[in-house]
Formats: C-alpha cells, sequence, structure tokens
C-alpha cells in the first residue's frame, strides 16, 4: 500500500512516529480537543488499525511479530495509562486494540493481493 510512495526508511519513520502520537495521545489529561471518532473504543481501533498499516508496511515478513508486538503495546499503554491519576485501564480497550489490529492486517492484505493482481 505505502510501498510505491515511500522507501523503507520513510516508513519505518512514519510507524515510530505514529506510535509515538498514539502513546502520547493515550497518556495525555482527558480533554474535550483532543482528536476523536466520539467513542473510546473506535479511537481504539482506528489508532491500532493504522498502526498495524504503517507496521505490515515497515516489515511485511514479519507480520506475525509486528501484530503481537502492537498488541504488547497497546497492553503497555494500558498498564502506563492505570498508573495516571487521570486514566483508567480497562481490558476492553485492549479487545479494540486487537479489533483494530485485524482490520489493518485485512487491509494490507486486501492491498498486497489487490496490487498483485493489478500487476500480473
Amino acid at each position: 500500500m505505502l510501498e510505491r510512495w515511500t522507501s523503507p526508511a520513510q516508513r519505518r519513520w512514519v510507524f515510530w512516529l505514529c506510535m509515538t502520537a498514539v502513546l502520547g495521545l493515550c497518556l495525555m489529561p482527558p480533554a474535550q480537543h483532543l482528536p476523536s471518532t466520539g467513542w473510546d473504543k473506535a479511537n481504539h481501533a482506528l489508532a491500532f488499525a493504522v498502526l498495524a498499516v504503517l507496521g505490515l508496511a515497515t516489515d511485511p515478513a514479519r507480520a506475525a511479530r509486528v501484530l503481537l508486538g502492537l498488541l504488547a503495546f497497546g497492553a503497555a499503554i494500558e498498564v502506563l495509562q492505570s498508573l495516571t491519576g487521570y486514566r483508567t485501564a480497562e481490558w476492553l480497550d485492549l479487545v479494540a486494540d486487537g479489533a483494530g489490529l485485524l482490520a489493518g492486517w485485512l487491509l494490507a492484505r486486501w492491498s498486497g493481493a489487490r496490487r498483485r493482481t493489478a500487476a500480473g
């Protein structure tokens, strides 16, 4: 999906920048002006779908490792949120993260299959 427009180094930078942004947004005190879909679980799913697409574009040969690493990242965010005085950890957030990872994986697979069909 992104391979056509970016180099591997650029994809890695975008992936790590996005991970940093997700971590920052998840640990910021709640505010009305944060970007949101309007539903917390959808926010989690969307963020992790984007991370999955970017992570898989960065290292497609290690899809399982990328996705498991991102799920662990989601779990770490929940632990860190539980340590703040203004956020709480929720198991359903981790489920939403997993749903987003699945959606991102499916999107990446669909995009790859479509690209292969067009090429040949």
